[in-house]
């Protein structure tokens, strides 16, 4: 739906796209809090998008509102965290399924790309910018209702803790988390539905099992 224009010429929507930049790329951090008149400033903008904006951005998972309290960025627990990423781990295989009878050649090509980027990079942010395209590039074929939504909104809540994540790994860690991106781009490119479920699920797995092994991510 499309947003309606503010007299000052700035929308909802655009201080959402900006700000949800922001927060992905770990600018601010879980619990910060945000201030309308703050954020009003900083975009140029009135406090009728602001609000519409942080509406939007608490539909995506990555703000927690409080009536008549204001707003912040969402944050977890590990027990929270633990929650999401069982539920990442039993619902993403199945977009995956959806998605894969409906994956063009370029977009595997794509993903095999960005494989090898990921391999050769040692960037966090950039790593997870790409890792981030290549596993929702993965489920770009599904057409679904809810599915899709529903883990785009899980993979916003949990982006801090992969950048955690991601700092946690060791050399071995590294090697296995790019030979799966490797594997599950030669089982899709087979399309292989069932070799594609086993190694995503064994794919997050590993993730959640990393970070429950450090609790003070949370802290």
């Amino acid at each position: 739906m499309n947003q309606p224009q503010i007299r000052d010429g700035v929308t909802g929507a655009r201080v959402a796209d900006e700000l949800r930049a922001a927060i992905l790329h770990g600018v601010y951090p879980p619990g910060t809090r945000l201030r309308q008149e703050e954020l009003a400033s900083q975009y140029g903008a009135s406090r009728v998008p602001v609000r519409e904006a942080l509406r939007i951005l608490e539909s995506d998972g990555l703000v927690t509102t409080v009536a008549n309290a204001g707003a912040w960025i969402a944050r977890l627990s590990l027990d929270e965290c633990v929650e999401l990423y069982q539920v990442r781990e039993r619902i993403e295989p199945l977009l995956l399924r959806y998605s894969m009878p409906q994956l063009a050649e370029h977009q595997i090509d794509r993903m095999a790309e960005l494989a090898e980027k990921m391999r050769r990079s040692h960037d966090v942010e950039q790593f997870l910018e790409d890792d981030r395209e290549f596993h929702l590039l993965s489920y770009a074929g599904a057409d679904t209702t809810f599915l899709g939504p529903t883990v785009e909104r899980l993979w916003n809540t949990t982006q801090h803790y992969r950048r955690a994540f991601t700092r946690l790994l060791d050399g071995d860690s590294h090697r296995i988390l790019h030979d799966e991106h490797h594997m599950l781009v030669a089982a899709i490119r087979e399309r292989d539905s069932d070799e594609a479920e086993r190694v995503l699920l064994g794919h997050i797995r590993r993730t959640r099992r990393q970070l429950a092994r450090h609790p003070e991510v949370f802290e």
